[in-house]
């Protein structure tokens, strides 16, 4: 850190302002040599983040994950410099050159906060609201990994600091629905109460009495003058003694100390300017150089990093007085290799669908391989957004989490798919889980954000999506989820599986749950589909993404390649065009994702050089990739509609007598 050279004083006479402004300052530094950033929140909630962090945030800055420290989620993400200035001065890895490239190429500064980044950021925030359902999911696997283990090794708070834009956000409700439902009572939402949003008041857009809402959910709510540290810390230190879940609505000034900037929305999103900074220095008493942190405030920043090595230190040993069996359980929850007993289970299953070849939808395969895994997996934890019967996602070895009693493995989310979403990423994110969640794959447009945020933050959740077609037949158009696919493959670092059978079915879980860091999405059948692997102990096949089923004898005609439950009618019209002397190559192609990163020898053998037919009952999407622009799409062009899934395949022409005339098709326009 840049210390300034005035004299060395008594850590004792540096006060709450000395600390809150060494925060302020840092944060409008930065923004003004970015001349990028929202300096509004750093500035307004300063005082609010510096008693958390002085006072109450059981954290070591040395070991930021530790894992009985105190979480903190800063919801409203784009106030980043108030987390980089306080990760800086208590003594974390961001250095004053960090915060001096904050939002440039290579820093550990970004522009919003990024876990896997920077280290002491426990989410990813930024888009509004994502923040405090993520915090929702890591208090509630506080108080399961509490019930597994006890006071002893689990008893922390996860803290967050919301902003108005996160609670006019539609996920919030879902968040602090659930939370007060669960009664999460180690969960505190600060509330940056100011009343600005970037439009300019918030009375413009929204007419909410927030303390009321959350109450009404169950929480407890107070108001504090966010500016009086001590109104603060009171507030905070009650608030830990409830039951409930906690709101404390923070008033603030936006802007705090930049006297024509501070209480408007000119203060939000853009740098205070050379003026206005000073300014601010001279209202605020602050009277040191850019980037500058006296002696003695930053000596007492630092203390407050340390404070916390008192707390891990005693955690330590009373991990190392628990018992082997406490010990070892603690580890394997933490751990990410998956237990022998469950390959064992799942060797088992793969021989019964291998052997037995059941007829049924892969949604009720993946039922029987929960049944078969879920006792086998410590930290495995289900649930279902309401949909359990039809997502088939429970097993009968499965308790519910409830209130009180939060020793159960699966959790009904309610009607809440994007809170549902969020949540999950906030178990994998607290460690010791691996969570997965089910709806339909239409709705999966409302999970969609949180989805797209594990990704990035390369979490293994794992989403369970049934009704994966036209095939569910009378629901319609709305249920109907046509392009679904397509959005969901183009997410980076996402695994979307659409298996063909009961056997393609586990391979994706086990391809899912051995995924460490990326997150999942099966895709699963309505209807019931054959099995058609028999190979007993054979290799996972969908771990190459795809793969031959059917190779010809002698050099191929054409190249059917399929996903899902189309993969059934690849094959009828492989046999339908073997009765005209056409040899026809079946695929089978469960994850595009998994399949283009195969090598390139492999992934020629597989597609071949004649030509190539994609069928999959959805939009085209990116099918053109692989099978060329000289192929042929069977598939979805618009909507679907109301009607028995055998009268909507063949309506829409998805039909093995289609898939056999677009072969023709092909292989004629090759031999022109």
């Amino acid at each position: 850190m840049n210390i300034s050279v005035h004299a060395e004083a008594d850590i004792a006479a540096v006060t709450h302002n000395d600390l809150a402004n060494a925060v302020r300052f840092l944060a409008v530094d930065a923004i003004e040599t970015s001349q990028s950033g929202h300096p509004g929140l750093p500035m307004g909630m300063a005082d609010v983040a510096t008693v958390l962090f002085s006072r109450f945030l059981k954290f070591d800055s040395a070991h930021p994950s530790w894992p009985d420290r105190d979480r903190f989620v800063l919801s409203a993400g784009h106030g980043s410099m108030l987390l980089y200035a306080l990760l800086h001065l208590t003594g974390g890895d961001v250095s004053l050159d960090d915060i001096k490239a904050f939002r440039q190429w290579g820093s550990k500064t970004p522009g919003h906060p990024e876990y896997g980044h920077t280290p002491g950021v426990e989410t990813t925030t930024g888009p509004l609201g994502q923040g405090i359902a993520t915090a929702v999911g890591m208090a509630l696997a506080e108080r399961m990994a509490n019930a597994r283990h006890g006071d002893g090794l689990v008893d922390h708070f996860t803290y967050v600091i919301a902003g108005d834009g996160c609670l006019m956000e539609g996920i919030s409700q879902e968040a602090i629905s659930l939370a007060g439902h669960l009664q999460l009572g180690r969960l505190i939402v600060l509330f940056d109460d100011n009343g600005i949003s970037i439009d300019g008041p918030t009375s413009l857009a929204t007419s909410d009495d927030q303390l009321a809402r959350f109450a009404a959910s169950g929480w407890s709510v107070r108001r504090v003058d966010g500016h009086d540290a001590e109104a603060v810390a009171q507030a905070i230190a009650e608030e830990r003694e409830t039951a409930k879940p906690s709101l404390i609505a923070c008033r603030t000034v936006i802007g705090y100390g930049a006297p024509d900037r501070q209480g408007t929305e000119k203060a939000h999103g853009a740098p205070l300017g050379t003026e206005q900074t000073a300014a601010a220095r001279r209202t605020l008493g602050w009277d040191y150089q850019a980037f500058v942190v006296p002696i003695p405030v930053a000596k007492a920043w630092r203390m407050i990093g340390q404070r916390g090595q008192v707390d891990r230190l005693a955690w330590l040993d009373r991990y190392e007085r628990a018992t082997p069996e406490q010990r070892d359980l603690f580890i394997e929850r933490k751990a990410v290799a998956l237990p022998n007993a469950y390959a064992q289970a799942a060797a088992k299953l793969r021989e019964r669908f291998a052997s037995e070849r059941p007829k049924l939808a892969t949604r009720q395969a993946s039922q029987q391989v929960l049944e078969a895994i879920a006792g086998t997996i410590p930290g495995l934890i289900g649930g279902s957004a309401d949909l359990t019967h039809s997502n088939l996602t429970h097993a009968k070895a499965q308790a519910p989490v409830k209130r009180g009693a939060f020793a159960g493995d699966y959790i009904h989310y309610g009607v809440r798919e994007h809170g549902m979403a969020a949540a999950m990423n906030g178990l994998a994110l607290h460690g010791g889980f691996i969570p997965y969640g089910g709806t339909f794959l239409a709705f999966s447009d409302y999970s969609r954000p949180a989805i797209r945020l594990a990704a990035l933050m390369r979490l293994r959740v794992i989403h369970v999506m049934t009704h994966d077609s036209i095939g569910l037949g009378e629901d319609g158009p709305t249920h109907q989820p046509v392009e679904h696919l397509a959005a969901l493959r183009v997410i980076p670092n996402l695994l979307v599986f659409r298996p063909a059978d009961a056997v393609e079915t586990l391979e994706a879980w086990d391809c899912a749950l051995a995924s460490e860091d990326r997150p999942s999405v099966l895709c699963l059948s309505r209807q019931a589909l054959p099995t058609f692997r028999s190979d007993v102990r054979g290799r996972n096949r969908v771990a190459r993404g795809a793969y031959l089923i059917v190779s010809p004898d002698g050099s191929r005609d054409v190249t059917l390649m399929a996903t899902g439950s189309e993969v059934s009618i690849a094959l009828e019209a492989a046999r339908l065009l073997a009765t005209e002397h056409v040899r026809a190559a079946v695929v089978s192609a469960p994850c595009f994702s998994l399949f283009e990163e195969q090598p390139e020898d492999y992934r020629a053998a597989v597609l071949g050089t004649a030509p190539r037919i994609g069928i999959e009952a959805a939009v085209p999407g990116d099918w053109y990739r692989w099978i060329g622009t000289d192929g042929e799409f069977v598939g979805m062009r618009g909507f679907g509609a109301s009607a028995p899934a055998s009268v909507l395949y063949r309506e829409f022409g998805i039909t093995p007598q289609s898939v056999a005339e677009a072969a023709r098709r092909a292989i004629a326009r090759k031999k022109q």
